[in-house]
């Protein structure tokens, strides 16, 4: 998910002339709520596919309660008004409950839940808790719960450095991040049915086949491998049912962009729906590509520049310590899908923005025996756009020399 610390606030925003929201900044690295330990109800959630491990900070109570309990909302919140009763009983009123869990495959449901009763939920970003570097360090439920709970207290007082939390987005956002993954991955179906095809051809020495082709069921009687014999029965029987689901996700892919480009022509000129809109304006820049973009990263309410390259991955793991100083690479620890797309987008961006200032600049560095590696460069050409297309649909800078098709081709 990225650097959680570098979102802001989905409710401060203001609209720039096109339409798309510019957010302000709000750290979620820490707490900007002032802590009451003596009124204030900590909670803590271990979550797994068995059981949940809660653990508390009750003011009043000396102990720290730790209980188990089935994967149950209900029951978590029953427990969370306990807590709240045994506080009240010990004479400290509670006037806030907040609680955390650590992301995972339970996802944003349970703090959306929680939020709507009234509970203050967070969702700590996994890779944000600093965790003992011993080889063999042990690690259990209550282990992990107490120190969920001693980073989210020092999140709670404002301090960095303990955690840092992630944007719980709304179901609705969810649910629009959906097609594009969708797609993304019956992509990667179509080209591993098609390659396992290959192989088994070149197995028997058939080359220059190609599979994905609509007519090439109907040829397949027809093929003779390198020993002048046809295909064996079995071969092409499997053939068949390979591509009759080839046929299949073929067509969900269609569906898939048929239903996308149809919503995207209702919807209004506001919002996520206006950047893909102005994305696609840019020569080079498919209906696809923007709108992943968009879903993905840009519709994000990010702090700056650097945290939109950072989300994406597209920063370096400089690696220093006395007198050795030394660059390991790219960081990705953003979000993967939007670094190949990115990659991919920066080579189709040389052939179709030639003119470009970002173009002339890839040239300028590549070309020539002394030139940097075009492969190392394409990534710092990557972050480059992607900083310039996310200045774009925040404030409508038009990157220098990008050209834009007509307003009335965003859709086509």
């Amino acid at each position: 998910m990225g650097r959680a610390a570098e979102d802001m606030a989905p409710s401060s925003s203001t609209r720039t002339d096109g339409g798309c929201p510019v957010a302000q900044v709000n750290d979620l690295s820490r707490s900007l709520t002032a802590f009451d330990p003596i009124s204030t109800l900590v909670v803590v959630v271990e979550m797994s596919k068995a059981r949940w491990l809660v653990s508390g900070a009750v003011p009043g109570v000396e102990r720290q309660p730790l209980k188990k309990l089935e994967p149950d909302a209900t029951a978590l919140l029953r427990l969370i008004e306990r807590w709240r009763s045994e506080a009240m009983r010990a004479g400290r009123p509670i006037n806030r409950i907040a609680l955390a869990y650590e992301a995972g495959r339970d996802g944003f449901w349970l703090a959306r839940w929680l939020i709507a009763r009234g509970i203050e939920a967070h969702v700590i970003h996994s890779a944000s808790v600093a965790v003992s570097r011993e080889r063999k360090r042990a690690k259990t439920d209550r282990l992990d719960a107490a120190m969920l709970m001693r980073v989210f207290l020092g999140w709670l007082r404002g301090e960095r450095g303990h955690c840092g939390m992630v944007v719980i987005p709304t179901m609705e956002e969810e649910a629009e991040r959906r097609p594009s993954r969708e797609r993304e991955n019956l992509v990667n179906e179509r080209s591993r049915i098609t390659n396992r095809m290959k192989s088994a051809l070149a197995r028997l020495g058939i080359r220059g086949f190609k599979p994905h082709l609509r007519k090439a069921p109907e040829r397949l009687v027809g093929l003779r491998t390198a020993e002048g014999t046809g295909l064996p029965a079995n071969v092409i029987e499997e053939f068949r049912r390979d591509m009759a689901r080839l046929a299949l996700v073929r067509e969900q892919i269609r569906s898939i962009e048929k239903t996308r480009a149809e919503r995207l022509e209702r919807a209004p000129d506001t919002g996520s729906h206006a950047m893909v809109r102005l994305l696609a304006r840019v020569i080079g820049i498919g209906i696809e590509t923007a709108d992943m973009l968009v879903r993905e990263i840009l519709s994000r309410k990010l702090r700056d520049r650097r945290a939109v390259a950072r989300y994406a991955g597209l920063t370096g793991s400089p690696d220093e310590s006395g007198l050795k100083s030394r660059e390991k690479g790219l960081a990705k620890a953003g979000n993967a899908r939007v670094r190949r797309g990115l990659i991919q987008l920066a080579w189709r961006f040389l052939m179709f923005q030639k003119d470009s200032a970002l173009a002339r600049w890839y040239r300028t560095r590549t070309e020539g025996p002394s030139g940097a590696r075009k492969t190392t460069m394409i990534v710092a050409l990557a972050r480059k756009l992607l900083i310039a297309l996310w200045r774009l649909v925040t404030t409508g800078e038009i990157p220098d020399g990008v050209e834009l098709w007509p307003a009335a081709r965003a859709t086509l």
